[in-house]
């Protein structure tokens, strides 16, 4: 059972409880452990997700502990951990903040688990990427963060819903940070082969792009004390199995760019090819003229947050 030894997922909040249930229902991995800070809150979810393996029938062992030495043997690590933004807070305070958690996280897998591939989530994504190689000194290949699957997936199911279809049919890709300045590709975007232009206005498709940017604030809004759990755990879950399979994915996510798409040292989403390795490679795509000066206008919200991060302590 299971193509991973072990999965280790970092913060045992909603995102990373519910990640954890994922992983061991879909027995990839014979071992998943959850970490947090909190005294027996990764205990507990821990215990509550193996009490229903007899019902669900999976074999999957699910542990969990306060202690950074619980990362010893991960193939695969999953960094949730970090800070919302609250009221008063600036981004430079949440930058700051959350970096301090990645870096600890970072430099506990570099010690404990060296060969492991990351999965980055803490927000700002992009940058905390960015941060996990950088304290970690790990490959890029085998640091990434989860973005642009979520966000592609809201956007699928925008799209299906206006439609009438079924949301499997959809396929498209979401470029850019996670967030306001994400570049749904509208001219990549097709419904079983349907260009998605011939089958929607052009005013329809304006709305369901901007839905898409504000898909994670939606959620928030509805929901008034937390935010979205469901769709992110399902994104980061595939992601996993496409490492734990050896599947070699073509799905968007934060990856390093080197001259890709004219950007250099930054980390952003883009289409990748996923494995058992990592990152295989970035797959470049051709966009039109506007989708292009919006990913680059993306990009240079990033490198504005790198710009703060620069000025912390290596």
């Amino acid at each position: 059972m299971g193509a991973l030894n072990k999965v280790v997922v970092l913060g045992a909040g909603n995102i990373g409880g519910s990640l954890a249930q994922r992983l061991a229902e879909m027995g990839i991995a014979r071992e998943v452990t959850l970490i947090d800070i909190v005294e027996g809150l990764p205990q507990g979810k821990a215990l509550d997700i193996q009490e229903s393996a007899p019902i669900l029938g999976f074999s999957t062992r699910v542990t969990g502990t306060n202690s950074l030495e619980g990362l010893r043997g991960a193939d695969v690590v999953v960094e949730t951990a970090g800070l919302a933004r609250k009221p008063g807070m600036s981004r430079s305070d949440l930058l700051e903040k959350n970096a301090a958690i990645v870096k600890s996280h970072a430099e506990a897998v570099r010690a404990h688990a060296p060969n492991a591939i990351a999965v980055v989530v803490t927000n700002p994504v992009d940058v905390m990427t960015y941060y996990f190689r950088r304290a970690s000194g790990m490959p890029s290949a085998r640091v990434f963060g989860e973005s642009g699957t979520l966000d592609t997936a809201r956007f699928r199911w925008f799209v299906a819903d206006a439609l009438g279809v079924a949301p499997r049919d959809v396929t498209g890709f979401v470029l850019g940070t996670h967030g306001d300045t994400m570049v749904p590709l509208l001219s990549l975007t097709s419904v079983s082969g349907v260009p998605l232009t011939k089958l929607l206005p052009a005013e329809r498709l304006a709305a369901i792009v901007e839905r898409t940017k504000k898909g994670g604030g939606e959620i928030v809004d509805l929901l008034k004390t937390g935010s979205a759990f469901y769709a992110p755990s399902a994104s980061q879950a595939e992601l996993v199995r496409a490492i734990a399979n050896d599947e070699h994915r073509l799905l968007p996510a934060s990856a390093y760019l080197d001259g890709a798409f004219g950007a250099k040292d930054v980390y952003i989403g883009v289409p990748i090819v996923l494995g058992r390795a990592g990152v295989e490679r970035v797959v470049e795509v051709d966009v039109s003229a506007g989708e292009r000066a919006a990913f680059e206008a993306s990009v240079a919200a990033v490198k504005a947050d790198l710009a703060i991060l620069a000025k912390l302590p290596p």
